[in-house]
This record gives structure tokens, sequence and C-alpha cells, in this order.
């Protein structure tokens, strides 16, 4: 059974990395490969019951994923309907794409640590989009859009999934990750940016807002815009804000947010023409937002709960601890795995093979782990949240990727775990 289900993900996976090749779209193989992981695993199950509940389970920590990610793109849909991000690209005046690649990645890494790697994506690419006409531009630009989100999201509880898990499981606190982990959390964007500069030359050239924008701009007044895109991007930040008061999951909080943002724009449109209405509200919205990415996302991550579920990932984590004997190499491979397979697992299992005891609050160990699972999935374009969403944002090729992006990730994630390292050698 499990050999069968490792066939079947290896081959999902190559399918989605072959899709400019064997022609079929990747949400359309991550939903099948998915669907079939979990077919094989309760038809050669005894216990079927046991199966379902293992998928019930599942299914319960992955619908959360998809309305958090429908919520996040339905809000950045209705602030760019009503122009909001003018108010950011109208700022963003520099044309030369070394400085303005900079700009976009500082921006990101910062943002990412206050809302999450997730939605800070969805925003950026969203207003990368608005700045850069050209589409080779842009796939370089959301590039490193991803290895900046998953860098800021490193460094704060809140900033990724598997640091608010160990933050949550009493591993880490929140002043120590910010302090330690901030520096080589920049040091693993410099890096690649640092490279890109030498690889990119030229500016960028804008392109004028077309008829339909330039009638947004007509049919609402600058406040209105200001009041979209202000609630807007307050609603993005107070989710994380929303769940450490109520203690609910994030995507409650993305759900009240929209309904809230919801209710405002209602207030905006009560006086308009209805064929304006229509276009600005948030049902034009949905209909806007890249449905197959929220069902690439379903695909693979019931594909990776099939692996947890057949207990394949604790088993390799528990085979890398027990055949390399130096926790450092241990952390650093978790790391470059989290690039293949989802790094929620992996951390999971990580915490229940390790207890407080062995490695006490805020451990070299813990703290290291959270920079190797956060980072380590900039290395492939499906080995994050962020990555898997500006890959259906933006249509980057996962070879594409591999090639001009992968090497840049993987000396920054490396650049990061030494930085990490000397900085505890100074400090001890």
């Amino acid at each position: 059974m499990e050999t069968l289900i490792v066939i079947i993900f290896i081959l999902g996976y190559s399918a989605i990395a072959f899709e400019q090749f064997v022609r079929i779209n990747k949400a359309a193989s991550a939903l099948v490969t998915g669907v079939l992981c979990w077919t094989v695993y309760i038809l050669s199950s005894a216990n079927k019951q046991d199966v379902i509940m293992q998928l019930d389970h599942h299914m319960g920590s992955l619908s959360g994923i998809l309305f958090f990610l429908m919520c996040a793109m339905t809000i950045v849909e209705l602030v760019d309907a009503h122009n909001g991000f003018e108010f950011i690209t109208a700022r963003i005046t520099q044309t030369n794409k070394i400085k303005l690649i900079w700009l976009l990645g500082f921006i990101t890494f910062f943002l990412s640590a206050v809302l999450d790697n997730l939605t800070t994506t969805i925003v950026i690419v969203s207003l990368i989009r608005k700045l850069i006409p050209e589409s080779k531009d842009r796939l370089f630009f959301a590039g490193i859009t991803v290895i900046a989100a998953n860098a800021g999201g490193a460094w704060t509880p809140i900033g990724d999934v598997t640091t608010t898990m160990l933050w949550i499981g009493g591993q880490i606190s929140t002043w120590n990750i910010i302090i330690r982990l901030f520096i080589p959390s920049m040091i693993s964007l410099i890096v690649p940016l640092v490279i890109v500069s030498f690889m990119i030359n030229g500016t960028i050239l804008k392109d004028e807002p077309d008829i339909e924008t330039k009638k947004v701009r007509d049919d609402l007044s600058r406040i209105h815009q200001f009041i979209v895109f202000s609630s807007g991007i307050l609603m993005l930040i107070l989710i994380p804000v929303f769940k450490t008061l109520t203690h609910l999951p994030p995507y409650m909080g993305a759900l009240i947010a929209l309904g809230l943002l919801w209710v405002i724009t209602g207030f905006i449109h009560d006086k308009m023409d209805e064929q304006i209405k229509k276009k600005l509200s948030l049902s034009s919205a949905l209909k806007k937002i890249d449905s197959p990415t929220i069902l690439f996302f379903l695909g693979i991550l019931l594909s990776v709960a099939s692996l947890g579920s057949i207990g394949l990932l604790p088993k390799l984590a528990s085979w890398i601890t027990a055949t390399i004997i130096n926790e450092n190499i241990v952390l650093f491979l978790l790391g470059l795995i989290s690039a293949v397979i989802d790094n929620v697992p992996l951390v999971a299992a990580v915490q229940g093979m390790y207890s407080l005891d062995q490695y006490p609050l805020n451990h070299n160990f813990w703290l290291l782990l959270a920079y190797c699972a956060g980072t380590g999935g900039s290395i492939l374009i499906i080995g994050s949240a962020a990555g898997v969403a500006a890959m259906g944002m933006e249509k980057i090729n996962f070879f594409w990727y591999l090639k001009k992006i992968s090497f840049l990730a993987l000396l920054g994630y490396f650049a990061g775990i030494i930085t990490f390292m000397l900085q505890q050698y100074l400090l001890t």
C-alpha cells in the first residue's frame, strides 16, 4: 500500500512539474493525485471507518486553509476593483528594475511578518501586476516575492503556520524568535537580492491605465478608494490579531474580515448606478479569484495528508534523526525536504519526536527548525503556500522557477543557517 501511494504521489508531482509537456492543468493533476492516494489507502485498510475519520480530520484543517485563501483573494480583488492599490502603485515611482526588486523584496519581508506569507504573497503579486506590465519581468519579481514572503514569515510567531505551531506548542516564545531569527531570515533574502542585482538590468515601462480602470476612477471618489483600500489592508492585518485574541483559527478572522469589508463597500455603493455597483460588488470580485489555484491547493494538501496518515512522514523524520547524529544537519535536511513535502506535517512529526525536556523552550533546536521549515520551502515553487499561490496567480512554470529561482533560494537558505550558527557562537 505505502509503495503504491508513494508511486502515485511521485507521478502526480511529476505531472505538475511537467505541466507544459503533458498539457494537463496542474490543478487537475493535483486533485486526481490527492483522491487516488486516499482511494488506495482506504481500499487497503481493514478499518475503513478509521480512514474516513482521518480524512475528515484533515479536511477540517484543509478547508480552513482554503476558506482563508478564498477570503484573502476576494478581499484583494475587491480592493483592486475599487482601484485601491493605486495608493501604493502611485507612490512607487521607481522604474529601475534592480532598485524596484529590492524595494518590493523588503516590503514583502516586513509585511509577511505582520500578516503571513500566504496573504502577503497574494497582496504583493497583485501589486506587481499593476506595476509591471511585462510578463517575463513579473515572473522574476514573483519568484523573489516567494523567497521574501517565506523569509519574512520565519521570524515571527504569526508569519508562518510552522512558527505558529511551535509557538502554540510551547517550543518558542515571541521575543526570542524575533530577536534570534530576524538577522538569519534577512540574510536569506539579501543574498538572493544581491545575486539578482547582477542578473537583471534596465527599466520598467509602465502601461497607461485602461478605459475600464479610468472609468472606475471617474465613478469613485478618492475618499471612497482610500476607504476600501485602508479597510481591506487593515482587515488583513487584524486577522492574526483576531486569532491571538480569540484563539479561533485564521480562516474565522478572514471570514469576518471579508464580511466587514462587504458591509463597508455596500454603504459606499448605496447611491451608485446599478451597472457600476455590479462591477464593484463582492459577487464580481468572487468571479475574478483564481479558482484553479484553490483547487490546486486542495489536491496538493490532500496528497501530502495521505502520506502523513499512512505514517510515512513520521517514519522519514525518525529515519533521518536516527541516521544522522548532528541535529543541525538533521534540521538542514528537513528544510530541504520541506521544499517537496509540506512543512506542516514535518514540523508536527519533529514536535512529536522531541520533548521539551530534551530541548527546552527557545532551545537552538526549535529556533533553527522554525527557520529551516519556514525558508526551505522557497527552494521549489511547490514547497510553500506562498509558492503555490504565486504559481497559480502568475502561471509560473515549475522548471522556470527551478532554473531561475531555486538556486538563489538555496544559497539564501544556506547563508541564513550559517548566520544563525555564527550568531549563536558569538553570543555564547
